[in-house]
């Protein structure tokens, strides 16, 4: 067996390995508790990714952007018609105020990077 064919057959298993472990395997990030207030950290994704806050009452989110990838630029809402323009290294607000319990997902503004307010 040729060189380029070993080089073929491994690098196609990896990518059969990595495609299974990325949409099959991953699990969901810990999700988080608030009651007022929360940071997140937006470089590569959202840190926390899952926070849960009470139903009524309002809560801050705080993004903070470390990165400066273009696709982090905007924060998306959509349930809650919220579209922020984070600029990089300055603290944005997000206050919320749900009426009702459920899960509302949240992205970057190209639908890249996700994340989850869970209201109970």
């Amino acid at each position: 067996m040729s060189l380029d064919k070993i080089l073929v057959i491994a690098l196609g298993s990896f990518g059969i390995v990595f495609t299974y472990w990325f949409f099959l395997l991953r699990k969901e990030k810990k999700e988080v508790a608030v009651k007022n207030e929360v940071d997140i950290a937006v470089e590569g994704g959202y840190n926390p990714q899952v926070i849960s806050i009470p139903k009524g009452k309002t809560t801050k989110i705080n993004f903070f952007r470390k990165d400066s990838s273009t696709c982090l630029e905007e924060v998306v809402l959509s349930d809650f018609k919220i579209r922020k323009y984070l600029p990089l290294g300055k603290k944005v607000t997000v206050e919320l105020n749900p009426q009702k319990e459920g899960e509302y997902p949240f992205e970057c503004g190209m639908n890249m990077f996700h994340g989850k307010v869970i209201v109970r």
